[in-house]
């Protein structure tokens, strides 16, 4: 846990709050330093101030906030490790220890950005996000379609169901072997904080 100080305008303080309390921030102190600036004492887990906190107090508050912050020691917390699988694999790099609160949400913003970022393959990559053997979160890329029958005029629909049967046999045993490449910038895409 941190020790953060903020001194801003009074007339940012609601959405710098707000801002606080969504980085599950402790207020401990709030005092007025003249009639136009306001200084706030949050304890903040470190883990929620490390990416992008500044950038975005930054921007609420039109550039006249200003953070610092000290160690404040440990605290106990209620926090799981969130496993990210490609078609059941594991992707070790995007594993991360999360709040048992935001595991839900931050499972399921990651895996929206991962489907927007890897590149569609020949056959459908399930995209999940989970906490031991518990998925919390899915999205799935689809995968690119052949049309098959496009040289099949008329004739028996026996014919056309061999080809589409041929094809979903295909597209599983694809499955079952392919291995998904991630490229190197879906990474860096991936982990950039968003705030909704």
């Amino acid at each position: 846990m941190v020790m953060g100080t903020i001194i801003a305008p009074d007339d940012h303080i609601g959405k710098i709050m707000a801002l606080c309390l969504n980085r599950r921030a402790v207020q401990k102190n709030m005092v007025y330093i003249d009639d136009h600036r306001v200084m706030m004492k949050y304890l903040f887990p470190l883990n929620e101030i490390v990416v992008d906190f500044y950038d975005h107090l930054k921007s609420l508050s039109s550039g006249y906030a200003s953070f610092d912050y000290e160690d404040a020691g440990y605290h106990p917390a209620e926090l799981v490790k969130m496993d990210i699988l490609l078609n059941g694999n594991p992707v070790e790099e995007l594993s991360a220890i999360v709040h048992k609160e935001k595991a839900y949400v931050m499972g399921k913003a990651l895996c929206e950005r991962l489907k927007d970022s890897i590149p569609r393959q020949l056959f459908e990559i399930a995209v999940q996000a989970a906490i031991g053997s518990k998925v919390i979160a899915r999205e799935t890329i689809k995968a690119y379609r052949k049309n098959v029958l496009a040289k099949c005029y008329g004739g028996d629909i026996t014919r056309k169901m061999k080809l589409l049967k041929r094809q979903a046999e295909g597209k599983k045993k694809m499955r079952r072997i392919g291995n998904v490449e991630v490229p190197k910038d879906t990474f860096i895409n991936v982990l950039k904080h968003k705030e909704k």
